[in-house]
């Protein structure tokens, strides 16, 4: 009853249920958000599963190149795509724009202090991961403003692109004897035995994704609650508007929550927004314990990887639109027959 054997165990198996769920989903209504949770899920129960396997039995190379790939660079970039295609119809261009930024950032910052301590990142390699961050954070706020339906499209062909070289990076790239790097005190898994080059470029994967999961789950929260409209912004000046919209979604974000409150009472809160609170939750745990793994904090990363995937679950389960019945995956066997789905808001941002 190791613990470092059973959660991530758990996990694994709740992921690869989930998807299964998710693909049939995907199967019946064809929304592109579908297919890649379906994917990101897919990832993220490969992840857990290599935890289990190195929990059980240790760890080696191949393990560790594995949890790296699905880990770092899959399942938190895939799942927060998917939630840029749920929200591809609104303003939520604007905040992928700032994530994108902010991780290229971010990335340089992590270079600057390898290269202080001594450690060679080419160049080249500094200018191509903080530059692509930039040009396409410019590219998605500008495609927000004037065509909101190519923005989802276009950061999906660049996460392939991306995904494409981060899988010949890590298979290729040298790694420091014995061949994984794992926390002296807890064994969790930690990226330390890649070069910083690596660790580096998987930055932009990990925070753009984690927190477009999450900060989407919010938004999408916001939409459908009872809303208490403290700030309007009509201001159309390119920057200043966005900026001025992000405070007032969060000044009112707030101020409707007593109003959401009141509605759960009654009965009469729309089902998404307990839904995705539950999965801003799940994102936000995961995000936490396994970005703590980077400064040496370990403790929670095998609960955090169950406690995230199984409150982003619960959170589908409560949503009645997303599933409206519950049936045998790939079949017509209705197990669950639920109420019709509550009518959509006007700028059809669903979830």
């Amino acid at each position: 009853m190791n613990p470092n054997v059973v959660l991530p165990l758990l996990a694994s198996v709740l992921s690869i249920v989930f998807a299964v769920m998710v693909g049939d989903q995907w199967l019946r209504r064809r929304h592109a958000y579908q297919l890649v949770w379906t994917i990101g899920l897919l990832f993220y129960g490969v992840a857990a599963g290599v935890d289990f396997l190195a929990a059980a039995g240790g760890w080696n190379e191949e393990l560790y190149r594995a949890w790296y790939l699905a880990g770092a660079f899959g399942g938190a970039a895939y799942l927060g795509l998917g939630t840029i295609f749920l929200l591809n119809k609104t303003r939520f261009g604007y905040f992928v724009a700032f994530l994108l930024a902010g991780s290229g950032l971010i990335s340089l910052a992590f270079a600057a202090a390898r290269v202080k301590e001594g450690i060679a990142i080419p160049t080249w390699g500094i200018a191509a991961v903080v530059g692509g961050c930039l040009v396409t954070a410019v590219a998605v706020a500008l495609l927000t403003r004037s065509d909101r339906g190519l923005v989802a499209p276009l950061v999906a062909a660049l996460l392939v692109l991306g995904s494409a070289a981060a899988v010949v990076m890590t298979l290729t790239a040298s790694v420091a004897p014995p061949g994984y790097a794992v926390n002296a005190t807890t064994l969790a898994p930690v990226g330390d035995a890649f070069p910083a080059h690596l660790r580096m470029v998987v930055i932009p994967f990990n925070i753009t994704g984690g927190l477009a999961l999450v900060f989407g789950a919010i938004y999408s929260a916001y939409i459908f609650m009872p809303k208490v409209r403290l700030l309007r912004v009509t201001s159309e000046i390119p920057v200043v508007s966005q900026l001025g919209r992000g405070v007032a979604v969060a000044a009112n974000f707030l101020a409707s929550i007593p109003a959401a409150v009141s509605a759960l009472r009654a009965g009469t809160l729309n089902s998404r927004v307990p839904a995705t609170v539950l999965i801003a939750i799940g994102g936000l745990i995961q995000s936490v314990t396994s970005g703590l793994t980077r400064f040496g904090v370990t403790w929670g990363y095998y609960l955090g990887e169950l406690l995230g995937v199984l409150l982003i679950f619960i959170g589908f389960l409560v949503s009645i639109e997303v599933f409206s019945d519950i049936r045998l995956p790939f079949t017509h066997i209705v197990l669950v027959r639920r109420k019709e789905p509550e009518p959509e808001p006007a700028d059809g941002a669903t979830v």
